[in-house]
């Protein structure tokens, strides 16, 4: 509190003349070696040219990003800790679980960095071609369609809830802890499909043993632009994208926040870095820091009544 108080009483231009003077870190709320982990350290590396100063990614993986995200809530808001995260944190979360260690209030927006699609793919010998070849195939089958995601609540989940509720296939949902052991039963034959990233995709789509149903969002990926949006075959509802967004603690003061703002666009405006985002299936989107909250405000009615009609809950 004594650190808050003293942050509020220091003069704007002289903290943004003097930020950062301390080293800063970067907490990445997944798994190290995962997509955005990846995505963090690549970050954490263009990052420190612009604000001289090392930026040191801590991993702290687990809960779907909340104990990362608890960490960044309750730290000083100073500006030298804060996340990267997916929109889980803020329009997902809230809704799949009871109680949550923090408060989507909790946190001072920076930008947006990306936006993200996923694909629903199949066996490489399955009979369908599309997406409307795959809806007659799972209405004739007789049985549930079982189908992978990366968890309970995740978009790869929520997604499938909208083919079952709205279009009518007769869908059964499968959470993995991971894309990737969803996947391989996908392929050794004990699950009939998957939602995946563009990176886990490619290499069975190009070896011929997945086949391809559709991509979410509203726009298609870079990383694969010859397969077709669910609404370009006829299948609304499923536009929504998984966005990647930076994080404060609430209260950081205006200036430290503009100065990572300022740190994170010239990453992402590197052409390598925005070769590795789209090659991860990513879309690089930078914003305003009130942007962002609108994203936010926009997008986590439509997350929670995904939540809510699926019956999704995690205590």
């Amino acid at each position: 509190m004594l650190r808050r108080t003293l942050l509020a009483l220091l003069p704007l231009p002289a903290l943004a003349q003097t930020f950062p003077e301390r080293p800063l870190r970067l907490v990445s709320p997944f798994n190290p070696g995962g997509a955005i982990d990846v995505l963090n350290r690549m970050l954490a590396e263009r990052m420190q040219a612009t604000l001289g100063q090392p930026v040191v990614v801590e991993a702290r993986p687990g809960a779907n990003t909340i104990l990362g995200a608890e960490m960044v809530a309750k730290a000083p808001p100073d500006g030298l800790t804060f996340m990267v995260t997916t929109n889980s944190t803020h329009t997902n979360n809230p809704a799949l679980y009871a109680t949550l260690p923090y408060n989507p209030a909790d946190f001072a927006p920076i930008t947006l960095l990306s936006f993200g699609t996923v694909l629903l793919i199949g066996p490489g010998a399955a009979q369908y071609r599309d997406a409307p070849g795959f809806a007659a195939w799972a209405r004739g089958l007789g049985r549930p369609v079982t189908y992978g995601s990366w968890g309970v609540g995740s978009g790869g989940h929520l997604y499938g809830e909208v083919l079952r509720t709205r279009h009518g296939l007769p869908l059964e949902h499968v959470p993995y802890r991971g894309e990737q052991p969803a996947i391989l039963d996908m392929l050794a034959g004990r699950l009939d499909c998957t939602f995946c990233s563009p990176v886990g995709a490619r290499p069975p789509l190009e070896a011929g043993t997945a086949r391809w149903v559709g991509m979410t969002g509203a726009r298609r990926s870079e990383a694969l632009p010859d397969i077709p949006t669910f609404g370009e075959q006829g299948f609304a509802g499923i536009d929504m994208p998984i966005f990647v967004a930076a994080w404060a603690p609430g209260g950081t003061p205006a200036p430290a926040v503009a100065r990572l703002r300022e740190a994170l666009v010239a990453a992402v405006r590197d052409p390598a870095m925005r070769t590795a985002m789209v090659q991860q299936g990513q879309t690089p989107v930078l914003s305003t820091p009130e942007e962002l909250a609108a994203t936010v405000a926009r997008d986590a009615p439509r997350w929670a009544e995904l939540i809510r009609t699926s019956g999704a809950k995690v205590e």
